[in-house]
């Protein structure tokens, strides 16, 4: 891997987007080499990932995935273009089922190498969202109290975050049928360790869920590839039943995590959310997140172009 190379995405990188850690050296795997049309040199690393029946992952993963990692420099679009050519001859090789795909995960803000992803028929399936501002004061609508849920929630915090699973199965992913199955040890686990998960109520009745947790940021971890150092609230699931939607629940809800979070110290707050996702893609961005990494796919791996 050239270090003038990386040298230059860490640059690129860093003129992107003020938040973004330095780029990462790929990891290993299998190398890719390419040229643009000038003769500069790109290269990238692609690993095969397997998910078996039952596997935790399936949630919002296919069962077979072929991820590339690309090291471009700041070659925009030409030295993105060139790599994913090399990745379309390189897939040339494989017998990949429906259940599979190529994915990337790559900087939001970099428009030269979204013109290229569009080009070979990768979407943007999700995108990791980041939240720096204050909290905001949004007290819940009359009749509406917020708490943190306990053990004995257990089957109204199950139920919500199905229905967002349902839901997101419509634009992010088939439905995995034993989905309940999957979520409910998990979630009795948070709940029985009083983990940051909260519930609004009215009349006694659970209609919103904010499903959180404690991610560090700290060298050598996962999460120093995609965050700047330090302690991070992560939002991984937020849920309105249908029927409460639009009454500024969830807006309540999440100015109550995002309170709790900074009086106990985070740096910020993050999450994932769906593009395609018609919910999402506004409430979202309405509570101050705005995208950082985008993770572009496409389904199955043999309809990349």
């Amino acid at each position: 891997m050239s270090a003038a190379l990386l040298s230059a995405q860490r640059a690129r990188f860093s003129a992107l987007d003020p938040l973004l850690p330095p780029a990462a050296p790929p990891p290993e795997g299998e190398v890719l080499t390419a040229a643009t049309a000038d003769g500069t040199r790109v290269t990238g690393v692609v690993q095969v990932q397997r998910h078996q029946p039952g596997a935790f992952d399936l949630l919002w993963s296919a069962a077979q995935v072929w991820q590339l990692f690309p090291c471009v420099g700041d070659t925009g679009t030409a030295g993105m273009d060139a790599l994913l050519r090399a990745w379309r001859r390189r897939m040339d090789r494989e017998s990949p089922g429906a259940d599979s795909s190529c994915t990337v995960t790559w900087p939001s803000r970099d428009a030269e190498a979204v013109r290229a992803f569009l080009d070979h028929g990768l979407v943007p399936l999700s995108v990791l969202a980041v939240r720096t501002g204050p909290p905001e004061d949004h007290p819940p609508p009359p009749g509406v109290t917020i708490r943190r849920a306990r053990p004995e929630d257990l089957e109204e915090v199950v139920a919500l975050s199905m229905a967002t699973f349902r839901y997101s199965s419509l634009v992010a992913g088939p439905w995995r049928p034993g989905t309940a199955q999957l979520i409910t040890p998990r979630l009795e686990r948070n709940l029985a360790a009083d983990a940051p998960v909260w519930l609004a109520e009215r009349d006694g009745v659970a209609v919103a869920l904010a499903d959180c947790g404690w991610v560090e940021s700290a060298p050598g971890s996962w999460a120093a590839e995609l965050l700047p150092a330090g302690q991070w609230g992560y939002v991984n699931n937020v849920a309105t039943s249908e029927h409460a939607r639009g009454e500024g629940i969830g807006r309540a809800l999440l100015s109550r995590v995002h309170r709790e979070f900074a009086d106990l110290g985070a740096r910020a707050t993050y999450l994932y959310y769906n593009p395609a996702n018609p919910l999402s893609s506004v409430f979202w961005p309405r509570q101050g997140y705005r995208p950082l990494w985008s993770y572009w796919e496409v389904r199955p791996a043999s309809a990349l172009r």
